[in-house]
């Protein structure tokens, strides 16, 4: 093996070691994916896990810091100049031949910059404009790695990352609020009797929380309904894992 294919493939066997630490869904479900598809996936999902971990390992008044070093270095990626790092070389080469845009994974960070801001969501509109950003970009970054382009798979794509994403918030709920932060909807909340200021300060489970966890995990499987049109449109051999990572996820919100 010539010695810069050696190197790639120490770089994304590095990438899949950082999945089977931080990403045990994604890691258990790309074990369905194949070849073609499981190397340059996995660069994508240790790029996103160790943006988030730069940003949420942090102090808050260290965060914005951390996150302009993650927008250095993508830029860097873009430009062919990747960091000497194995997320960072890996990303660069998948970058180019995958003919990744840009603007997805710009709004990645876009999101994980909502959170160093704190923000909450008033309504599951505005919820899932974070989840798009966060969540959706993924999907669609996975599609394309696939080979797909086509609006109707990348739109069913977004609803699958959304839906996990809203699967992830009802799941870490408490541990959100003893954090300081709400991602439900605040009108939501409200609604149902809970004052979000009160849930930060005091965390605790609620009938009444209970009940909007709930609502949140319907319109979850709504959008998992909506993912599940998409995918006889992926090509054929990357069909079981994502009807995996589905599966995976959509149970963590069954109790």
């Amino acid at each position: 093996m010539p010695p810069g294919d050696e190197r790639a493939a120490e770089d994304i066997a590095r990438c899949r070691e950082i999945l089977r630490v931080g990403s045990k869904s994604f890691y258990a479900a790309s074990l369905f994916l194949p070849g073609r598809v499981r190397g340059p996936a996995s660069v994508i999902y240790a790029f996103c896990r160790v943006a988030d971990d730069a940003v949420d390992l942090v102090s808050p008044e260290k965060a914005p810091a951390a996150l302009d070093r993650m927008r250095a270095r993508l830029h860097r990626v873009y430009a062919d100049r990747p960091d000497d790092h194995p997320v960072d070389r890996a990303l660069a080469a998948v970058v180019q031949r995958a003919r990744l845009p840009r603007e997805v994974p710009e709004a990645l960070l876009e999101g994980f910059q909502w959170d160093v801001e704190g923000r909450r969501y008033e309504t599951l509109d505005e919820l899932l404009g974070y989840c798009a950003r966060v969540a959706s970009t993924v999907g669609v970054m996975m599609t394309v790695l696939m080979g797909r382009r086509d609006h109707r798979v990348l739109a069913r794509a977004c609803d699958l990352g959304a839906a996990m994403q809203l699967t992830n918030i009802c799941r870490d709920v408490g541990e959100d609020a003893r954090n300081g932060r709400v991602y439900l909807p605040l009108q939501w909340l409200r609604d149902a009797g809970v004052d979000p200021d009160a849930l930060t300060a005091h965390p605790a489970h609620s009938e009444a929380l209970g009940a909007v966890v709930d609502r949140a995990l319907r319109e979850a499987d709504a959008l998992y309904r909506g993912a599940d049109l998409g995918v006889p449109m992926l090509p054929r051999d990357s069909r079981v894992a994502i009807r995996a990572a589905r599966l995976l996820y959509s149970e963590i919100g069954v109790v």
